[in-house]
């Protein structure tokens, strides 16, 4: 009982410390905050994220798109770098809310709903959507001949609810903008609508796919920034007008072949001459190009993986025994645990974990929250490993060291847990193995591990089959040793044992 008590409080101490030591917004005003940090921090989605943000196939540490040119010349007027912060597109509005970044650009379009959320600056683009058929489509001329025909978009998006306005529309739903358009070239779709930054990256460059009428609809696009931070808000307005005022907006649009005529509401200035050829050139540049982030996403992904199973071996440990040879509330206490964490998804844990706790107070960084929720979410089936071991101990055993005069603790600790850890070897390594893949899930938390940088770069890229062999030999490569450092293990300890 003493040693579970020092475990549980040295847990509790160390959850404590991590607490306070998670960053927190200071209270002075968010413009101080950032001229005294030295940089802005802006969230935003990589993954699939052209033109508006993705990694330049050229050199894929570097970030390129019309909202990083945009994020690069604000930051400049206001006296400091930029830095981007990456986070699943769905969750940035929420990650914002909890103050994991100064601001969110990235094609957030700005609806009364998101408006009682959050602040949003003026419009930097005004944005309508684009028709894309196949080259060879001849009955397809605009969205009036959709009706009776398959079209893909992306949910929640204004060109969902056009589609599902003009009524006879098969409607197809997809997560990414890269999908529709790949489904678009191969014949599975008809056509695709989505906003034009979109179409113009995907579709207008894609030699099968062609635009097919006039843009409709008309949004706009708005920085957000949370409610409170009126300083900053107002800084960003002046900012975005005077890009306006000197054209450096339209610039901006123009290299990307973003520019059309809604954009005269907002822009005027100078035609520039650059736009996509560079871009399209750099997705044939050699794989090994993108060897860097992908070895950094797998050295992300063994950090976290190797953590998370340290807690779950120790607090599994620490389950098992309080359930077995703890007091009677305490064992039911950890048998709950157990039942609930094997009987709930793991993303929903994880969600819970970063972004449910901010709402009584509490707030975990990207990594606490991964490691947190990995590790005891395993903890849970490392417990019932260990019970199943020590199940499997005849009874006679214990009966006989306590016989010999050994106290209860002193006989699980030097009888009952040496063999029953030989026995729950081969489980405990096999959960290793499958945590290293389920670490994937905590790119929903804005961890960039080794399947989020592959998502990224592939989307961007479309070189789904070549990264997709690189990141698999990547994770057999992680978790093969684990395979052969346990059938040693198991050897060792089966020598002893004889």
């Amino acid at each position: 009982m003493k040693q579970f008590l020092r475990i549980f409080s040295l847990l509790f101490g160390l959850s404590l410390l991590l607490y306070w030591a998670t960053p927190t917004q200071a209270k002075s005003g968010a413009l101080d905050n950032i001229k005294k940090r030295g940089y802005l921090l802006w969230g935003s989605d990589a993954e699939g994220g052209a033109p508006y943000i993705f990694p330049d196939p050229k050199d894929p540490s570097r970030l390129i798109g019309f909202e990083v040119d945009i994020a690069e010349a604000l930051a400049r007027e206001l006296g400091v770098s930029a830095r981007q912060s990456q986070n699943a597109w769905d969750s940035l509005i929420p990650a914002l809310q909890r103050g994991d970044f100064d601001m969110v650009m990235n094609g957030i379009e700005v609806t009364p709903q998101r408006q009682t959320k959050v602040l949003f600056s003026i419009p930097y683009y005004i944005y309508t959507e684009q028709l894309v058929v196949r080259k060879d489509e001849t009955e397809i001329r605009d969205i009036n001949d959709l009706k009776g025909k398959k079209a893909g978009t992306l949910s929640g998006t204004v060109a969902q609810d056009i589609l599902m306005n003009l009524g006879s529309v098969n409607v197809r739903i997809y997560a990414g903008q890269v999908e529709p358009y790949e489904d678009l070239a191969i014949g599975r779709i008809d056509a695709v609508l989505l906003d034009l930054p979109i179409a113009a990256y995907y579709g207008k460059t894609n030699p099968r796919l062609r635009y097919a009428g006039e843009p409709v609809g008309e949004g706009f696009y708005g920085i957000a920034v949370r409610k409170g931070d009126d300083d900053l808000k107002i800084e960003l307005d002046r900012i975005i007008l005077k890009l306006l005022q000197s054209g450096e907006l339209k610039k901006i649009y123009e290299k990307w072949d973003l520019w059309n005529k809604a954009q005269d509401k907002l822009l005027a200035g100078v035609k520039d001459t650059s736009g996509y050829s560079d871009i399209e050139a750099s997705k044939n540049a050699p794989v090994r190009t993108f060897f860097p982030m992908l070895l950094k996403g797998a050295g992300i992904t063994v950090l976290i993986s190797v953590a998370s199973m340290a807690l779950a071996v120790t607090l599994g440990l620490v389950l098992t025994l309080t359930r077995q040879y703890g007091r009677p509330l305490l064992g039911r206490l950890a048998t709950s645990y157990i039942e609930i964490y094997r009987g709930t998804p793991l993303l929903i844990q994880l969600y819970i974990l970063y972004y449910g706790l901010p709402n009584i107070g509490i707030s975990l960084s990207p990594v606490i929250a991964a490691v947190l929720g990995l590790g005891m979410n395993y903890a849970a089936y490392e417990a019932e490993l260990y019970r199943a071991g020590i199940s499997a101990i005849p009874k006679g055993q214990m009966e006989a060291a306590l016989s010999l005069g050994m106290t209860q603790r002193t006989a699980v600790q030097r009888i009952i847990l040496p063999q029953a850890f030989r026995i729950a070897l081969p489980g405990v390594t096999n959960d290793f193995i499958a945590l290293f893949k389920d670490s994937s899930l905590v790119s929903i938390i804005a961890m960039v591990e080794l399947t989020k940088t592959y998502t990224i770069l592939a989307a961007s890229t479309l070189r789904f089959f070549e990264l997709g062999i690189i990141v698999a030999v990547l994770y057999f490569a992680m978790s093969y040793p684990l395979s052969l450092l346990a059938r040693r293990l198991e050897e060792r300890l089966k020598g002893k044992s004889r």
